[in-house]
């Protein structure tokens, strides 16, 4: 067990730990500074006492998750990380893989709940503004090979002014080559339908669209307020039945899935964007929340496109970002 103070040394240098930060099933995030320098991090740690706790197969899998977020960071360039967090070290610790990570000010969820308790939530052309940056950033994942399959607010880190996003933990990834059907991974609160409800099997058929839903929630989320309802719901029945809410939550639906978007879910959406643009915002919203991945944009410059034409018809709407 590590505590405050404790020194953690990896490949370029050492890591005086300060606080914690938060954590998961397996790891924890200390914020931590160098001790050479003083350059702040979050340093990413197995937990060990978990570890040690959990049965074999639980163990692989954490450090297969662990290990997929070191592979996905070591390989980017540095002209990819605009929207990526940056990794700053890498190594072990007490025979266990560790990260230290750029730090950043707080988490998109923090960032909102501070907004909105001050009357000041993002406008619907900040929404655009911040769903483009995250689309670059799922356009690297993607680039690279893998898909994210966790995209929600916490997994988003922001700068001090909240002028830029970068995505953050990824223990979820999955090589976009292997197309088989998975075990259960993600959020139920931010997932597509295709990765909440298993197949006659019990698994899931994921690809790149799934993250594409996840940004379509997103967006809902951060014009309209308030969670998208087929998220909610999805969320609800696994916090009360686990991987069985997924069959509980279509008995209630007479065997069908929930709508993802509801009709006056569209109309929130619409009358939250700025006069002239809900169109467009509207459209692109529908085809991020198909509820089948082939009614979801194919690829990260389709979606931009999609943007821009949104976009466009926002009044003081902030300029849009490649996702090249």
């Amino acid at each position: 067990m590590v505590e405050a103070g404790d020194i953690i040394t990896l490949t370029a240098g050492s890591w005086r730990l300060q606080a914690p930060l938060g954590g998961s099933s397996y790891g924890e995030v200390w914020r931590a500074a160098s001790v050479l320098d003083g350059t702040p991090a979050a340093v990413k740690l197995v937990n060990r006492a978990q570890m040690d706790l959990a049965p074999p197969q639980q163990r692989a899998a954490w450090r297969a998750a662990f290990d997929a977020e070191l592979a996905f960071l070591r390989a980017l360039q540095p002209w990819d990380q605009r929207h990526i967090v940056r990794l700053l070290d890498s190594g072990t610790h007490d025979g266990q893989p560790a990260l230290a990570l750029e730090l950043l000010d707080e988490d998109l969820a923090s960032h909102l709940a501070r907004r909105r308790a001050r009357d000041a939530g993002p406008g619907c052309a900040q929404a655009l503004a911040w769903t483009a940056q995250v689309n670059a950033a799922l356009a690297k994942v993607h680039q690279y090979g893998w898909r994210y399959l966790d995209l929600k607010p916490t997994n988003l880190l922001v700068d001090a002014d909240g002028a830029t996003l970068k995505l953050a933990d990824f223990g979820t990834n999955r090589a976009l080559q292997d197309a088989a059907a998975h075990a259960y991974a993600g959020t139920a609160a931010w997932q597509a339908p295709e990765q909440f409800f298993p197949d006659a099997a019990g698994h899931y058929r994921t690809d790149a669209r799934s993250d594409y839903f996840a940004l379509g929630a997103l967006l809902y989320s951060m014009v309209a307020g308030v969670p998208l309802r087929f998220c909610a719901a999805c969320a609800d029945a696994y916090r009360t039945h686990g991987p069985a809410g997924a069959a509980a939550l279509r008995a209630r639906h007479g065997g069908a899935l929930p709508p993802t978007l509801a009709p006056d879910e569209a109309a929130r959406f619409a009358a939250h964007a700025a006069a002239g643009g809900h169109g467009a915002a509207l459209a692109l919203l529908r085809t991020l929340l198909a509820p089948r991945p082939e009614g979801r944009p194919r690829h990260a410059l389709e979606i931009s496109r999609l943007l821009a034409r949104a976009a466009a018809g926002i009044d003081g709407a902030a300029p849009m970002r490649s996702a090249a």
